[in-house]
């Protein structure tokens, strides 16, 4: 394995107990829904695309109130977990990422927002290690057509994906690259080729 394309929640760090604070402020301060958002609630929801999510949550919203409701609540999760200062990471994340970039190319691709992303890598400290990176938000192209963008655009080979969802699994199966399961993520997979309960089980394989 040369190269290894990460998902980041769930695979990378998990920052469902501050987002949910985030976006119960924004959806309390517009009014037009109701702020239940919980941990549990978005590690069923993340690994979805952004306007999936929405859909999800706020189903008794109008198009224009979920466009509003969404693009508040993603400007308040950006501006909590800027502020926030507990290590969000799963164990071992930033020293496995490095040793990892001294044997692989290291790229990341995830069905979020624009921004997040690089707001993920600077606060992790390991924007020096990361390739490449795409996502949802910034393509409007599901997973699997991203993370085929990143190969092709950095002429990639023998690459596989770590994630931690069926979605994730799925859009391997679209790019044509082995899928690695964290097992330690928030969801459950019926197929993959490797699993791994840590990341630094990664270092096996390259």
């Amino acid at each position: 394995m040369k190269n290894i394309i990460f998902d980041v929640d769930g695979t990378l760090w998990d920052t469902t107990e501050v987002v949910a604070k985030a976006w119960n402020k924004a959806i309390s301060e517009l009014g037009l829904a109701t702020p239940n958002i919980t941990s549990s609630i978005l590690k069923k929801e993340f690994g979805k695309t952004m306007d999936v999510i929405a859909n999800n949550l706020f189903p008794n919203a109008s198009d224009s109130e979920r466009e509003l409701l969404l693009k508040r609540c993603c400007e308040y999760e950006h501006d909590y977990l800027m502020e926030n200062t507990d290590n969000l990471l799963f164990n071992d994340v930033k020293e496995a990422i490095k040793k990892l970039s001294e044997k692989c190319g290291l790229f990341i691709v995830s069905n979020c927002q624009s921004g997040y992303i690089e707001l993920f890598m600077k606060k992790a400290g390991i924007e020096d290690y990361i390739t490449d990176y795409e996502c949802f938000g910034d393509t409007g192209k599901s997973k699997g057509e991203n993370i085929k963008l990143v190969i092709q655009r950095n002429n990639l080979k023998d690459a596989a994906y770590v994630g931690d969802t069926q979605g994730d699994y799925e859009a391997t199966i679209l790019a044509g690259i082995p899928f690695i399961f964290a097992k330690y993520g928030f969801g459950s997979v019926a197929n993959y080729d490797i699993a791994i309960n840590e990341i630094n089980e990664l270092l096996n394989y390259c």
